[in-house]
């Protein structure tokens, strides 16, 4: 029987990472990559054995931005009653991101066989693991993994160990990941209109045209490719964007869902087609609760939508800013009004 604290181990990193599934950026990352490792193996009690150590390497591809497969062999040793140990085995691995960031929680299963030698008797056998990990990326090319899974072998009536052919062990895998190749880059698209005209047709008149639909035409657009929503001045650059919506969780500064996608976009455009002015974030709020709380909420709201856009790489200049409930848009009477005043908006600076 696998011991009790191992399940416990297993259950509480598992539920630790269930919170942290979200959507993820479109993943485009298919890279191969080698991956050593070093293990520390938590034997069940029907081994009669120690607890030992091990290390391997495995093989991999990034398929898209959930799966990998990888193949992996590795070595293990520990001491017993039976004697000395020997485990040497090999398994095809399938492993389901959650979501990709620079932290990436996952859960992988895997199936393969092993050698198993208790002083002289050895014998081949099936095995199966499945557990759970995660991955921190350090920089383009090198990640650190660690995962901890469940171990089921049978050795099919090999009795490497008197009375039972199954075994049920525990591992925890500390290693590195290194991929080949650069990692690909975001490349942001703009729509471009184009019209197909006989070639005695005359030049367009960019007079008529607005590519990025800010109501600048394209001959007075100092600022193509302004973020879609934002109001522009007469040169078309941007001056603010207003982020409506459900963008934190009650009563909190912690980011939605919704606001990360929405911030996700904004950063893009803003990497794409900078525009080096400094930017303020500012946050603002309904009228419920004291003047003096919304005022230190709103701050909160707005300082964590400047390190997210920095977390994203954006490089324009950043300050936050909480105006609490002094600046509303809307009537505070009314619910629909009260959703309206609670929103964060982008204040470019002018140089």
């Amino acid at each position: 029987m696998l011991k009790l604290k191992q399940w416990g181990i297993v259950s509480l990193v598992g539920a630790g990472f269930l919170p942290l599934a979200q959507a993820a950026d479109q993943f485009d990352d298919n890279r191969w990559y080698v991956a050593p490792f070093a293990s520390f193996v938590n034997t069940g009690g029907d081994r009669h054995a120690a607890d030992g150590w091990g290390g391997g390497v495995g093989v991999g591809k990034m398929i898209d931005k959930h799966f990998n497969a990888e193949l992996k062999a590795f070595y293990e040793g520990f001491g017993g009653d039976n004697g000395p140990w020997d485990l040497v085995g090999g398994t095809a691995d399938l492993q389901y991101y959650f979501f990709r960031d620079k932290f990436s929680p996952y859960a992988v299963v895997g199936l393969g066989g092993m050698n198993t030698c208790a002083s002289a008797n050895c014998g081949v056998g099936f095995i199966g693991e499945a557990g759970v990990g995660a991955s921190y990326e350090v920089n383009d090319h090198l990640l650190i993994r660690s995962d901890v899974r469940y171990r089921y072998n049978n050795n099919l009536n090999a009795h490497v160990q008197a009375g039972t052919d199954e075994f049920h062990d525990m591992t925890v895998n500390l290693g590195v990941v290194i991929p080949f190749g650069d990692k690909p880059k975001y490349v942001a698209r703009s729509e471009t209109r184009m019209e197909i005209a006989p070639v005695t047709a005359a030049k367009v008149d960019c007079s008529k045209l607005d590519a990025d639909a800010d109501g600048v035409n394209d001959c007075l657009d100092k600022c193509p490719g302004t973020i879609k929503g934002a109001m522009v001045d007469a040169k078309g650059c941007a001056v603010r964007l207003i982020l409506r919506g459900q963008h934190f969780k009650y009563d909190s500064a912690e980011l939605s869902l919704n606001a990360k996608e929405l911030l996700d976009g904004v950063a893009r455009d803003l990497m794409a087609f900078p525009q080096k002015n400094e930017i303020e974030v500012q946050g603002h709020a309904s009228s419920e609760g004291t003047d003096s709380y919304n005022m230190k909420l709103s701050e909160r709201r707005a300082h964590s939508v400047v390190e997210y856009l920095k977390m994203k790489g954006v490089t324009n200049k950043l300050s936050a800013k909480g105006y609490g409930e002094t600046q509303p848009i809307a009537d505070n009477a009314t619910e629909a009004g009260k959703s309206e005043n609670r929103r964060v908006e982008l204040i470019w600076i002018e140089e």
